[in-house]
């Protein structure tokens, strides 16, 4: 796998991270901004930042503008968060920290099945 991230602690965090990456290795241009509050699992430790914008992101790319059209963002997002579970038994900020995942580790992977999750589909 080549990294396509780049975290590094003190600069983006890892929501910003995810996008600032995508928008970097797809010409997108989301607003790196949107994942300013969803860093450390929206600041409380819940769901991981990164878990976070890449759900996000699933829904910019894949998801739905009329309420009647198949929500295939909802299937991708489902996809995403088992691929995390499997590999690191939680998607929780602070169960991933007490597991000792570190926050690069976990934005290298999520970025990783984002890209292999976008691209099968």
């Amino acid at each position: 796998m080549t990294k396509k991230t780049n975290y590094v602690k003190g600069t983006f965090n890892c929501a910003e991270t995810i996008i600032d990456a995508f928008n970097k290795n797809n010409n997108t241009n989301i607003p790196v901004a949107i994942g300013s509050g969803m860093g450390t699992g929206l600041t409380v430790g819940s769901l991981c930042g990164a878990v976070n914008a890449a759900a996000m992101i699933i829904g910019y790319t894949k998801g739905r503008e009329v309420h009647t059209d198949e929500n295939k963002a909802r299937d991708l997002a489902n996809l995403l968060l088992k691929s995390i579970r499997e590999q690191y038994n939680s998607e929780i900020c602070v169960d991933l920290k007490k597991s000792g995942v570190s926050c690069a580790d976990i934005v290298e992977f999520t970025y990783a099945k984002l890209e292999e999750i976008l691209n099968a589909k």
